[in-house]
Parts: C-alpha cells; structure tokens; sequence
C-alpha cells in the first residue's frame, strides 16, 4: 500500500513541475556544429535547429508545427 500510495505522490510531482511548453521537445546536442561561443541543439521529434548561449536546450518550443502524434 506504501508502493503505490509513493508511485501516485510521484506521478502527481512529475505532471505539476514539467515543464508543459518543451513537454514534446527533445533536445539533443551535438558539440561538433557549435559555433562563436553558442551550443548547437536539434530537436529529433519536430526538427528545429536553434543555439544557445549557455550550453543548455531552450526552455521552450520553436517551432508553430505541433508534433506527430503516436
């Protein structure tokens, strides 16, 4: 009863501290086409290409297309 009671306190966390605006984003770095001090991330779900200034994937969505659905 513990289990599942910590499963459902856990699912209920996940949902409320994601983040809804890259929810479907994934962002992958690829280090070998930064350029002028901005990392080079692509997203591999809808394709957009951006550069950041510090290293990390955006924070948000570039893209109007929403992403294919499953």
């Amino acid at each position: 009863m513990v289990i599942v009671v910590g499963l459902i306190i856990a699912f209920v966390l996940m949902l409320l501290l994601s983040n809804r605006k890259t929810r479907q984003c994934k962002w992958r770095a690829d280090r070998s086409r930064d350029r002028d001090g901005q990392s080079y991330h692509r997203c591999v779900v809808c394709g957009e290409i951006c550069f950041t200034n510090d290293g990390k994937p955006p924070k948000i969505c570039r893209t109007e297309v929403p992403p294919p659905s499953l």
